[in-house]
């Protein structure tokens, strides 16, 4: 799939991705449901524990994760000021988005949260084992639910990666021969073989994924989402100082700025933190 030419081809796998996210978030829904009514479910306990600057700097990385995921929506928003009417579409590209993101991230949140209280670890799924590695779940629907992660992340992948493959394509391809001549299509497959070759390794070598979804919500979403969209506002309209607009686009500015550092000082030491408990490589 990496060698799909351009964005515009990859509207049908957005959709198939669209699907799988559905179908793997109802799955992680129903499996901690499931466990949690069965007479295996482990204790609930929904204390938070750990000291108080481990869960200050928590909140914080958790922020972090949440503008991520929220953040993504910017996507359809930049993608609706290319072609008019700019309005429509951004509105009902951010819905679509919005809802989606709603219904998974909290479908799965809420539920994991009810059945594995503390325990219920970054990567749902995870849970649906004991420590004995014995299933709580029907193994056929463990598998099922792999599966469709694996899916959807092959897919959401390609997109991902797609804006690489550009900057890639306009080093080594050749704008004069036909899209699919031999002499782009042999670069586009080697150079799109590399780079997603190289960003399974880095995946693969860092398991505190979380930790670096954190860090790339303090450095690159809030700025994106709170901070830069206001301070634009007041470059491009010039508010007059004297009324309130300026000023409360200020405060969300700073708020958000000086929020985001303080997001990625967590962030980076979350990762150190678990830097010095995993290994490269390590399965968890």
């Amino acid at each position: 799939m990496a060698q799909i030419p351009s964005f515009h081809s990859l509207r049908h796998i957005n959709l198939i991705s669209l699907v799988l996210c559905l179908a793997y978030s109802t799955c992680a829904t129903a499996g901690s449901i499931y466990v949690g009514m069965s007479s295996d479910a482990p204790p609930k306990d929904y204390t938070v524990k750990g000291s108080s600057i481990n869960m200050v700097f928590g909140v914080f990385n958790a922020v972090a994760i949440i503008a991520t995921t929220f953040g993504n929506g910017i996507i359809p928003e930049i993608q609706a000021t290319l072609a008019p009417p700019v309005k429509g579409k951004m509105f009902k590209g951010l819905s679509v988005c919005y809802t989606m993101v709603c219904v998974t991230f909290f479908s799965v949140g809420i539920s994991g949260y009810w059945a594995f209280g503390n325990k219920a670890g970054g990567i749902i799924i995870g849970n649906f084992m004991d420590e004995n590695g014995k299933a709580l779940v029907p193994k056929w629907f463990l598998l099922l639910t792999n599966v469709l992660i694996l899916l959807q992340l092959s897919a959401v992948s390609v997109v991902y990666l797609q804006p690489t493959n550009e900057l890639l394509e306009k080093r080594f391809s050749d704008p004069k021969s036909a899209e699919f001549s031999a002499r782009n299509v042999i670069p586009r497959l080697i150079s799109r073989s590399l780079s997603v070759v190289l960003a399974v390794t880095i995946a693969a070598m860092l398991p505190f994924f979380g930790d670096i979804i954190a860090l790339i919500g303090a450095l690159g979403f809030m700025p994106l989402d709170f901070t830069l969209p206001v301070v634009f506002f007041n470059l491009t309209f010039k508010p007059s100082k004297r009324g309130p607009i300026f000023w409360i686009n200020t405060a969300i500015g700073g708020f958000f700025s000086v929020f985001a550092v303080i997001a990625a000082v967590a962030a980076v030491r979350q990762i150190i933190l678990d830097a010095t408990t995993y290994r490269l490589f390590a399965n968890v």
